[in-house]
């Protein structure tokens, strides 16, 4: 008896989607490195938990993939790509993974939709969320490191830079958890 509850396309993009969790996590481990070895261990460190957030990210993919009844298919990861020149070209490449990654999980809620299969749209809701935090973050980031002086920032200002980041949450405050009394 066949279980699968998922359609060859959406189990195809659900799969194509815990790829690109996979990769994601890597560009954090591989920016995380980069950091580290450039001696901003509170940015390495960021980037480190957000490496392993982006990995149980996957498992959730995993997780629903195998609970609907498909198969999964674990496929190659793509390299990260190169190491960012600067910490203000690292916090620019994460902004840009982050949006490529939000346009990703659109098209599974927009494929969800026009299938009518409501379970993958309930579960994407969560990763709509997800995403909308992931972004803010990198927008917080791209932020601090222009008030830092951008890709010119001197070191002082680098130095403080890495100390807060050792010290950031992983969620960003979202516009929707926001009110008069709490901004």
């Amino acid at each position: 008896m066949d279980t699968n509850r998922l359609s060859d396309t959406l189990a195809k993009a659900l799969n194509q989607q815990m790829t690109n969790e996979a990769h994601n996590a890597q560009i954090y481990l591989a920016y995380a490195a980069w950091a580290s070895s450039k001696g901003y261990d509170g940015i390495a460190n960021f980037m480190f938990r957000h490496s392993s957030e982006e990995r149980n990210h996957m498992m959730k993919f995993l997780e629903y993939i195998l609970k609907r009844g498909a198969t999964v298919t674990v496929a190659e990861i793509p390299h990260p790509g190169p190491n960012p020149s600067n910490v203000n070209d690292c916090f620019e490449k994460v902004f840009q993974s982050e949006v490529e990654n939000t346009k990703s999980i659109y098209d599974i809620v927009n494929l969800s939709l026009e299938e009518k299969d409501w379970a993958t749209w309930n579960f994407m809701q969560w990763f709509v969320k997800e995403q909308t935090e992931e972004e803010t973050m990198a927008l917080d980031l791209l932020s601090k490191i222009k008030i830092a002086g951008g890709a010119a920032a001197k070191d002082d200002a680098l130095y403080a830079l890495d100390n807060d980041m050792g010290k950031t949450p992983d969620d960003a405050t979202l516009a929707q958890d926001t009110s008069v009394q709490n901004p």
